[in-house]
């Protein structure tokens, strides 16, 4: 999903200094260091991550429902710039078993260590994704669902999420060819996308989105996750407070379940990886300075 112009000037290129007062109030007391030698990091300072003769890792991001791979400009455009490969995959956004192959085979095609990054749904695809593929050295869930085995997606939004009210005021269905039994595609209405879903981004903005958005086949929230890579596998955790999706009270749960270094942002909304890159982009330098 594209932002306007305005969201996209990153603070992500300032001095070391200046991203770091942006980084240290929201995070964690534990992950102020980490995000402060992301900085360094990301800014082109002379001690880049990881060390001198070691491979950088490849970051691979994956979207959630109603988004596109666009979702993730900001991010990319900033590790860009910073001199990393990354990637931002298209999620087919069908099923959790299938869309997590989906991800794992372009995983297979990467050579070197590798930084898998997952918004919203695309937590619950990364979790799956990642098992099995050695390369993996780090999961970065931003606003994102973290299922254990067994745990569908819906399961994990919160008990006060605003995907709790009645269907018929969130969704316009549609069939789709080939869906199984029951199934259908899911688009956000209007109202409930620009004031819950983007609720931190200008209206125009918000509207813009809607509009692009792609649908989500309900067998995606529905499918039960068969694997749990946060087990094995080092993983941070971005949560905004002013999500109405996925709330903060199920995402510290996740988060603290996993066993993930967390960094709580103040306000925002589900889709804080699009109105604040820059800090999205500190929690993933975090994860790429901890690849040896």
């Amino acid at each position: 999903m594209k932002p306007a112009h305005a969201w996209r000037r990153l603070t992500m290129f300032a001095p070391m200094a200046a991203l770091a007062m942006i980084a240290t109030p929201m995070a964690a007391p534990s992950a102020t260091g980490a995000q402060a030698r992301a900085s360094s990091a990301l800014t082109g300072q002379p001690s880049p991550c990881p060390s001198p003769g070691r491979s950088k890792p490849t970051v691979v991001l994956v979207h959630g429902a109603w988004a596109d791979a666009s979702s993730w400009d900001g991010e990319v455009e900033a590790l860009q710039r910073a001199g990393y490969v990354a990637r931002a995959i298209a999620n087919p956004l069908r099923n959790l078993t299938g869309d997590a192959a989906t991800v794992a085979d372009f995983l297979k095609t990467v050579s070197g260590p590798i930084v898998l990054v997952g918004h919203s749904y695309g937590g619950s695809v990364i979790t799956n994704a990642a098992a099995g593929v050695p390369n993996v050295k780090a999961l970065v869930y931003v606003d994102a669902a973290v299922p254990d085995i067994g745990e569908t997606t819906g399961q994990l939004s919160g008990s006060d999420s605003a995907l709790n009210k009645d269907p018929a005021s969130l969704y316009d269905m549609a069939s789709y060819p080939g869906a199984p039994q029951g199934a259908k595609d899911l688009y956000l209405k209007q109202d409930f996308f620009t004031r819950s879903f983007a609720s931190d981004l200008p209206r125009d903005t918000a509207s813009r989105l809607w509009a692009s958005q792609r649908a989500a086949s309900t067998s995606a929230f529905m499918t039960p996750s068969k694997a749990a890579a946060w087990k094995t596998i080092p993983s941070w955790s971005f949560i905004s407070t002013g999500d109405r999706i996925i709330t903060p009270a199920s995402g510290r749960s996740m988060a603290n379940r996993a066993r993930s270094k967390v960094t709580e942002f103040r306000g925002g909304s589900h889709l804080t990886l699009i109105s604040h890159p820059d800090a999205v982009t500190a929690v993933i330098g975090s994860a790429i300075c901890s690849v040896r």
